[in-house]
């Protein structure tokens, strides 16, 4: 007869689902809440306008040229250059939002220690500057890994690669944003690598969520809140609070 699993693990693995199924809903209620709708509302729409500009300004610099002796060859170029962008904005969606959100994190991360952990000491904010300069090089990062993994999504192990790949890079970065509000950047990272399965998890839904369409503009700002409640979490149970040392 095999043995029964052990009934600790099994409360542990339930515990740890509760836990991240708990962010996820504190996190959405978060982001459609009156207080975030504004925030949300900017990142999107500096997205959407940066995407618009770049659009109007390619067909423009095309219309401008007469790279081919035949009218219908012209607008042939543009119809398939204005399409191509339509394509490469949406793949570029999600990295171009998380730059934006960088902008917005401190804001963010305060409301959501507000409004949940009243009682804790608030975070230090990491500046505007720094938050952005972060945001710009994990959106780099993340659009490099995808342009790397891209080809093998036509192939059917290439969208659980792609996952994968997310979940691990979503998780690994909001989570230290998140920390080094509260702690020194080694000890914030000490932290993750303490508890890479921990986090590695709870980064598999906003990795989902970044494959829908027009939904992922929305992913770096409630992976910021997400994230915020995964740190109190993981802190606690590390044997913190998520307080300053």
């Amino acid at each position: 007869m095999l043995p029964s699993p052990c009934p600790l693990r099994s409360q542990a693995v339930a515990i740890s689902t509760q836990t991240m199924l708990s962010a996820a809903f504190k996190a959405f209620g978060d982001l459609v809440s009156p207080d975030f709708r504004s925030v949300l509302f900017k990142a999107i729409g500096l997205t959407i306008g940066l995407f618009i500009a770049v659009l109007i300004a390619v067909e423009i610099l095309i219309s401008t040229l007469t790279l081919f002796p035949w009218p219908w060859a012209e607008t042939l170029l543009a119809v398939g250059t204005g399409l191509a962008l339509l394509v490469a904005f949406f793949f570029l969606m999600a990295p171009v939002t998380a730059m934006f959100a960088g902008f917005f994190l401190d804001d963010i991360a305060a409301k959501v220690e507000r409004a949940h952990y009243p009682k804790d000491p608030p975070g230090t904010p990491l500046g505007t500057g720094r938050a952005a300069a972060t945001a710009l090089q994990f959106a780099a990062i993340v659009l490099a890994v995808n342009l790397a993994i891209l080809p093998a999504v036509f192939f059917a192990f290439g969208a659980v690669m792609l996952v994968i790949a997310d979940a691990y890079l979503i998780s690994r970065e909001y989570f230290e944003m998140i920390a080094y509000r509260h702690m020194p950047v080694a000890e914030a990272r000490v932290l993750r690598k303490e508890n890479t399965p921990k986090v590695f998890s709870a980064g598999v839904l906003p990795a989902l969520l970044s494959l829908i369409p027009l939904l992922n503009l929305t992913v770096p700002l409630f992976a910021t809140a997400y994230f915020v409640h995964i740190f109190k979490q993981v802190a606690a149970s590390s044997g913190g609070s998520g307080r300053h040392p």
